[in-house]
């Protein structure tokens, strides 16, 4: 029997929770380094342009999953699963400068495109299912976009140490393979829904002449932007804070497991409260607020306080909300924009929304390595993520004006 869970909610979890494992990049960075013998930082450049490609791809193939979800869903599951194989192909079999072209091929440009396709395919099915909980829809699929971090890292450490790097990625991309065709099967858009045959409304780069479009593309970014600069270096962080103390390795073994949790459950959490407010925009006002008080915590606390306790707490108090927020900015968005701009075009516009993901990809880890290198304080790089939530709280509250839930239902 078709309902929203099978026919929705269900593919799209096994779709995200596949496509999510991009965030485990940190996990086999420094072997696949070691094993194609170029530097870490070269490498890291793939983690990059995955999330670049993820968001361009999302924005030029918005208006081809509007028309059929179908193939889009099966094109995600090739380009991603091709990807991962290839990945593992190209560290099996080559060394230096070829290598690392190939995992960019690989890993940066088709399993990216595999990703944008497959994060931006599930979400409208997912709000015409759920039309009266929008916010809870996107929230339990882009949660399992989350989670992949926390399900995927054990499973990572344990092929990479019983297999190897490479094998590791061959048997990933079977698995994902298998995973995201079950899910292409499953989805389904609701009965009698029929997508607009010949919609001129505009959408694409004019979107950008839109004053409400850009505010929310800009805090969007920001929120992304400030997590990139965070999260990938929460493990070096750990280690800075905790470096005397005789349980850093529970720590840094422990902590990343809370922050990816903390991350999925700001996905769900996040989302599913602005159903019950009356502007979805507030949850970004809150996002904002908590994000602006804990990095200025995460900063004040880094330069002044000594104390390993009270430093401790604090950092990883910071990290839990950091990622909270940076969860819940993705699984709101959708809502946000179907909110403001109707359901027909809502994966068009969403796609071009997702190009603050493809900027801040290159943007955010980039910026905390260049504020590391010139000066190898942490502190400097919370205090910089403090200056950008003020100003993404400011464009929340004066730009973005985010209509009732009643205009909501009218937009469709």
């Amino acid at each position: 029997m078709e309902n929203k869970w099978t026919r929705a909610a269900i593919p799209a979890i096994l779709i995200h929770i596949s496509v999510g494992t991009v965030y485990c990049w940190s996990t086999f960075k420094e072997a696949i380094a070691a094993q194609i013998k170029m530097s870490p930082f070269s490498v890291g450049w793939a983690f990059s342009l995955a999330i670049f490609f993820l968001g361009m791809s999302a924005a030029f193939s918005g208006k081809f999953v509007e028309r059929d979800i179908h193939k889009s869903s099966l094109i995600a599951c090739i380009c991603f699963s091709t990807g991962m194989v290839g990945t593992g192909i190209v560290i099996r079999y080559m060394t230096g400068i070829w290598a690392l072209l190939g995992i960019y091929l690989f890993y940066g440009i088709i399993m990216g495109i595999g990703l944008g396709i497959g994060y931006l395919t599930p979400v409208k099915t997912l709000m015409l299912w759920f039309s009266k909980n929008k916010g809870l829809a996107t929230g339990i699929s882009i949660m399992g976009f989350g989670l992949a971090k926390a399900i995927a890292t054990p499973v990572m450490n344990l092929l990479q140490n019983t297999y190897g790097i490479a094998k590791m990625f061959f048997i990933l991309g079977a698995v994902y393979f298998i995973v995201m065709y079950i899910g292409h099967l499953m989805l389904k858009k609701p009965d009698g829904w029929v997508e607009p045959k010949d919609n001129k409304s505009g959408i694409g780069v004019s979107m950008f002449k839109n004053r409400q479009f850009v505010g929310i593309w800009l805090m969007f970014f920001i929120n992304i932007h400030c997590g990139l600069m965070i999260i990938p270096n929460e493990r070096q962080i750990l280690t800075k804070v905790f470096a005397a103390s005789a349980a850093l390795p529970i720590i840094i073994s422990l902590v990343p497991s809370l922050t990816a949790g903390a991350n999925a459950l700001g996905r769900i959490g996040f989302s599913t409260l602005s159903d019950r407010l009356d502007q979805r925009n507030k949850v970004y006002k809150l996002i904002f607020e908590l994000s602006v008080w804990v990095s200025a915590m995460g900063f004040l606390t880094m330069r002044y306080v000594s104390d390993i306790a009270v430093l401790g707490f604090v950092v990883i108090f910071a990290l839990l909300i950091i990622n909270a927020g940076y969860g819940g900015g993705f699984s709101t968005l959708p809502a946000l924009l179907s909110e403001r701009f109707g359901m027909e075009n809502i994966s068009a516009i969403h796609g071009i929304a997702l190009t603050a993901w493809a900027v801040a990809g290159i943007t955010g880890n980039n910026t905390a390595e260049l504020i590391l290198g010139s000066s190898g304080r942490y502190d400097v790089v919370m205090m910089v993520c403090w200056i950008m939530y003020i100003a993404a709280w400011a464009i929340s509250s004066l730009v973005v004006k985010s209509k009732s839930r009643e205009d909501e239902a009218l937009a469709g």
